[in-house]
């Protein structure tokens, strides 16, 4: 079992920034990749992020190109989400992912509120 936990979501006026952090801990497993997602009201969760372990590329979705960085301590598999320049349309719930050897595990969320 690998257990998912993020923290850092509050609220943020806009043009301010934010720090998520997500950490994932069990017994021995390898990490494939660790990506965040975000969930807004009334919409579908979309890939905001993700990073690949081996190797650290990243993916960015457009709408967050250049205003929000990837960044990771492999040690405590732990990956950070840096974002810059907020907007309302980054208000949404921000779940963390860990794909593994052993399965996809998600944390339980936190929630990002940037006030229009």
């Amino acid at each position: 079992q690998v257990q998912v936990v993020e923290s850092g979501g509050g609220l943020v006026l806009a043009g301010g920034s934010l720090r998520l952090s997500c950490a994932a801990s069990g017994r021995t497993f390898s990490t494939y990749l660790m990506g965040w997602y975000r969930q807004a009201p009334g919409k579908g969760r979309e890939l905001v992020a993700r990073i690949n372990w081996s190797g650290g590329s990243t993916y960015y979705v457009d709408s967050v190109k250049g205003r929000f960085t990837l960044s990771r301590d492999n040690a405590k598999n732990t990956v950070y989400l840096q974002m810059n320049s907020l907007k309302p349309e980054d208000t949404a719930v921000y779940y963390c992912l860990c794909a593994t050897n052993k399965g996809d595990y998600w944390g339980q969320g936190t929630q990002v509120t940037v006030p229009s």
